[in-house]
């Protein structure tokens, strides 16, 4: 596997494009992004599960459901959440509206939203920009950028990935673009998500490999405990690479969800590294638990943790919270046999805690480990051989100030 430019625009057969339509009067970003695929293409997609959902979410739900797409039509500054009867027509318009200019059916369009939940969407803006949208378009990185750009909304970095992998003789590609900086708690993680690729594979096979993928990556993320009305993890495979097409799980349908799920934690993380205000990264790494199961529980407990995401921000380590966080995650374990590190990139590592219990350590070596811009926990449950990683970031007086008026 190596990485290639381009985005979502590398994998053969695809266009993206994004421009400025004024959703937010107040806003000087592109606001609008389409991605286009050049023949039908073989989808699938991993939706909010929160209860409330909104328009773009139940419509894209419902077009999802022959696995088959042609384009996705995203907007940011406006979630057109909770919005009724009028945001459900909105967002079928928006898929009228991209699905006209290639004349092709609405229910080949998926439909995208993320911003202030509760607000009305102007579609008016979308209506009277479609056709510029559509001259935007383009088969390079410019595309791909433009488009990337048109979906962020508190996002402070681009999150993106492009892979390439070897099928046979066949080169195939996965590129990949998120945005996600807030309201990022599973499951799903506050994002979207749209992947392409020209890998040939089945529907259920493509649908298999996203779900595992975005169980080991962005369902494995927590910002601030929210999780949104909105999020929504999409791939379209255009089948161009040329490839056998992958329908059972052999080696390459292995070789192809391997790579796709690198792809996503890399973006996962990038979105947790992106947290609204963070300033760093926190990798919590739970060894010797029950099971995989009971790692992850374990695992974002503490990364959960209000208290522990400020002790790191202080860059205290108050490896009580840590403790104290396992000990409220639903999990059964023995405290006295839990072990804790923290660690950094550079690979300098403090031992906190040993069997439940403190150990003398210099504050002053922890606090280098700490002021760094990555930290891993490390936690030893002495209780099997399950093993789980979730990212995190810390909590800063920046989050508050963010989201205290993000609305108005």
């Amino acid at each position: 596997m190596k990485e290639v430019s381009g985005g979502v625009c590398a994998p053969k057969g695809f266009r993206a494009g994004g421009i400025l339509c004024g959703i937010k009067a107040s806003s000087k970003k592109r606001d609008l992004a389409l991605i286009y695929s050049e023949k039908l293409c073989t989808a699938a997609a991993v939706f909010t599960t929160n209860q409330v959902k909104a328009a773009s979410i139940l419509l894209s739900q419902k077009h999802l459901a022959n696995n088959k797409l042609r384009a996705i039509i995203a907007n940011s500054g406006n979630a057109n959440a909770c919005t009724g009867e009028a945001g459900m027509a909105a967002a079928k318009k928006m898929a009228e509206l991209a699905a006209d200019l290639f004349a092709i059916s609405p229910s080949e369009v998926a439909v995208a939203s993320t911003g202030v939940i509760g607000v009305q969407l102007p579609i008016a803006a979308i209506e009277n920009s479609i056709e510029a949208l559509g001259n935007s378009l383009a088969k390079d990185e410019s595309g791909h950028m433009a488009a990337l750009e048109a979906i962020m909304t508190t996002d402070v970095c681009k999150k993106d990935a492009c892979v390439e992998i070897m099928l046979g003789d066949k080169p195939v590609r996965i590129g990949a673009m998120v945005k996600g900086s807030g309201m990022i708690h599973p499951n799903m993680a506050t994002m979207l998500g749209f992947i392409t690729t020209d890998v040939a594979i089945s529907a259920d096979l493509l649908d298999k490999a996203l779900r595992r993928a975005a169980a080991v990556s962005f369902n494995r993320v927590t910002v601030d405990g929210d999780t949104s009305t909105n999020d929504m993890l999409l791939v379209m495979a255009s089948g161009e690479a040329g490839n056998a097409e992958i329908t059972s799980e052999n080696e390459d349908y292995s070789t192809f969800a391997s790579a796709l799920e690198a792809v996503c934690i890399k973006l996962a993380k990038a979105m947790a590294r992106d947290g609204e205000g963070a300033t760093k990264l926190l990798t919590i790494n739970v060894s010797g638990a029950q099971d995989e199961g009971a790692a992850e529980r374990l695992a974002m407990s503490v990364a959960s943790s209000s208290l522990v995401k400020a002790a790191m921000f202080g860059q205290d380590a108050n490896w009580g919270r840590i403790l104290c966080a396992l000990g409220y995650s639903g999990i059964s374990f023995d405290p006295g046999n839990v072990d804790i590190s923290i660690a950094a990139a550079s690979n300098e590592d403090v031992k906190v805690c040993a069997k439940g219990a403190g150990l003398p350590f210099s504050e002053e070596d922890a606090k280098k480990i700490l002021a760094q811009e990555e930290i891993e926990i490390k936690i030893s449950m002495g209780d099997g051989t399950g093993s789980a990683v979730v990212w995190g970031c810390d909590l800063t007086y920046d989050y508050v100030k963010i989201n205290g008026d993000y609305r108005t």
